[in-house]
């Protein structure tokens, strides 16, 4: 896992980051570089949410509740979502939730 993140525009805390062991490990073995996730989730890069997930992460960011983003990578799908409270943020595949 990559050691920074992209700088750019936060629209939200992000809280503690955490990864569960099934995303890191599949990450670990594709290579994948999760803060780079967690970068675009953070500065509103939801590019494979639809239009109406999109607009609830913009209402979830003005009114405090839970955002959620997918993201593809390697042919693997992986979920980034930070809590209403922004105590924290968890990388996670969907079979995990």
């Amino acid at each position: 896992m990559a050691k920074t993140m992209q700088r750019g525009k936060a629209l939200f805390p992000l809280g503690r980051i955490v990864s569960t062991r099934g995303a890191l490990s599949i990450a670990n073995e594709a290579g994948v570089d999760l803060l780079h996730m967690v970068s675009r989730h953070v500065q509103g890069d939801w590019s494979e949410m639809d239009g109406h997930d999109k607009q609830a992460n913009r209402d979830a960011i003005a009114f405090g509740n839970r955002v959620f983003s997918a993201y593809t990578v390697n042919d693997r799908k992986f979920w980034v979502i930070t809590e209403a409270d922004r105590a924290s943020t968890t990388i996670l595949l969907p079979e995990e939730y």
